[in-house]
């Protein structure tokens, strides 16, 4: 099998990319797919083989390669299996890569010494994961509004108004470690008594334009069959004035704001895990 021409690949729509590790494959997906998106007129269709650890899960691997031809990314800590593969992939022009293999090279160039290969070893039982499912059932615990007097216990309080992507990012945020609290703004209607006198969390508010969140809850209403005409929830005049709303709540506790309109919820967790690094930094200072 040969390579694909220029000419060839753009005329195609799809690859086929085979993802192969020994642990959960989640580094693999987050690799490729980030690879993937760079090459808007082709999309991947993505062969995901998770937990191979025998010659036998690694006979179906083969076989699926060879029935699919395409690239192949892969993660193997054992030896025999990564060798096996990559020699299948050389002796039939199969593109092949190990994903870590560079970076683990620049980590052993600068901190010498040899890496004691651990399968899923960023998955291990430690203190971190035992942070991040806290941070899950606190984050679950205090969505939309919920649980109000324990605020104060949160690394982050997320504030916007319905359908500003509060929970998506507050699971994301979860999911880093991070305890997020989420609390819905209406018009009108006022904030938890305490919230401006919380000291430890990092407070954010989250807006978007006002297309955008009628186009979302728009569609949210009609998935749900309760579309009313003349509803104050999918105007925009209305709409936007509850976006008004928070910008000004925001600006009056010098609270920071994103505008998450044009942000996925992996972007909207970056820019809120820097501001929360920065007010972390000014709070040790400040002791």
């Amino acid at each position: 099998m040969t390579g694909v021409s220029d000419a060839a690949r753009t005329a195609e729509s799809y690859f086929h990319l085979h993802l192969v590790s020994d642990s959960t494959g989640e580094t693999l997906i987050s690799v490729g797919r980030a690879a993937a998106a760079q090459y808007s007129h082709v999309k991947p269709i993505e062969h995901i083989y998770p937990l191979i650890r025998t010659q036998k899960q690694l006979d179906k691997v083969i076989g699926d390669i060879e029935a699919y031809p395409g690239m192949v990314l892969y993660t193997i800590t054992d030896i025999e299996l990564r060798e096996r593969l990559k020699l299948y992939c050389q002796r039939n022009g199969v593109p092949v890569l190990s994903v870590l293999a560079p970076v683990v090279r620049l980590f052993q160039a600068y901190l010498g010494g040899t890496p004691t290969p651990r399968v899923g070893g960023q998955h291990q039982l430690d203190g971190d994961y035992f942070r991040r499912i806290d941070a899950m059932n606190y984050t679950v615990m205090h969505d939309d509004g919920q649980h109000t007097d324990g605020l104060e216990e949160a690394d982050v309080v997320l504030l916007g108004i319905s359908r500003s992507s509060k929970t998506p990012t507050s699971i994301y945020l979860a999911n880093r470690g991070i305890k997020t609290a989420n609390i819905p703004l209406v018009p009108n209607m006022p904030v938890p008594p305490g919230l401006p006198l919380l000291k430890r969390p990092l407070i954010v508010g989250l807006v978007a334009s006002a297309e955008r969140v009628v186009e979302i809850r728009r569609n949210r209403l009609l998935g749900l069959n309760a579309v009313q005409p003349n509803d104050a929830y999918i105007d925009r005049e209305a709409v936007a004035e509850e976006i008004a709303f928070s910008r000004r709540l925001c600006a009056r506790n010098d609270w920071p704001v994103i505008d998450v309109t044009r942000r996925s919820i992996e972007e909207t967790a970056a820019a809120i895990i820097g501001l929360l690094q920065e007010h972390r930094r000014k709070a040790a200072e400040a002791d």
